[in-house]
């Protein structure tokens, strides 16, 4: 278990009923790092991940992101 993924058990079980929505981790691949630049863009975690996350989380309550 990551330190993210830690951080995220101990919010949902000590705030569960103060969220809104699910806690939701992202990261890396569980692999070793690859080296080099085109194989560490499969490998990070992108910027468009980070968005579709962040849309999933506000579309879960029903609000609308612009």
């Amino acid at each position: 278990m990551s330190l993210r993924q830690f951080i995220a058990a101990i919010i949902t079980e000590e705030a569960f009923e103060h969220l809104d929505a699910p806690v939701v981790v992202l990261g890396a691949l569980d692999t070793p790092v690859p080296c080099g630049p085109p194989p560490e863009e499969v490998f990070l975690i992108s910027q468009q991940q980070i968005a579709e996350a962040a849309r999933k989380i506000v579309a879960y309550r029903g609000y609308r992101m612009l």
